[in-house]
């Protein structure tokens, strides 16, 4: 990496928890200048503008967001210690696998109305986790480990939307009381297709 591609991703690296916590709407370049020690001109030689960085800051917290839920996926060898390690990564929702919470969550909500680069980024990233769900119980049906009459593309949207719904439920509660039962009733379906 050549220095000035050292500091875009030094910005990037300490912006996206500030874009993640307090949204892209109210984080203000003043935020990141304090957190980078750099100035705005500085910034500004790196980034066009906030929603450049912004941009910037919510692929690099999706992208943590996977590779920490890949990271748990792929230390299992059975789809369903796979499906739970999926399931597991997310279960708290107040101590999070990225600062700030879920950036699906968070750029999908802020985004959905005002930001169509952003919307699109996280339309993708949803897409990208169904496809894994789905993907590990396809592993399990070739495996013989599974029901093969699972509809695994149905049940990985599900899932998901359960997850997702769990997380927003809980962070607003300020307890993980209804993720709970969520986990327990995943995994319970998940136990039920299992042969």
């Amino acid at each position: 990496m050549t220095k000035g591609e050292e500091t875009k991703q030094f910005i990037i690296e300490r912006s996206a928890p500030i874009f993640n916590t307090k949204g892209i709407a109210a984080t203000a370049m003043s935020d990141i200048t304090e957190a980078t020690q750099l100035s705005k001109g500085s910034l500004y030689v790196h980034f066009e503008n906030k929603e450049v960085l912004a941009a910037s800051a919510v692929d690099y917290n999706m992208q943590l967001l996977s590779n920490k839920v890949m990271a748990a996926v792929n230390k299992q060898k059975t789809a369903k210690d796979k499906l739970f390690a999926f399931v597991d990564t997310l279960k708290d929702p107040l101590s999070p696998p990225v600062t700030g919470g879920c950036p699906m969550m968070n750029f999908g909500t802020e985004a959905d109305d005002t930001n169509q680069l952003v919307k699109t980024k996280v339309n993708q990233a949803f897409d990208n986790a169904e496809l894994t769900i789905a993907g590990i119980i396809q592993q399990g049906i070739k495996e013989g480990s599974m029901n093969p009459d699972w509809n695994y593309k149905e049940f990985a949207t599900m899932i998901f939307a359960m997850i997702e719904g769990g997380i927003v439920m809980s962070r607003v509660a300020g307890n993980i009381s209804k993720m709970n039962i969520i986990v327990k009733n995943i995994k319970k379906m998940i136990t039920e297709q299992l042969i």
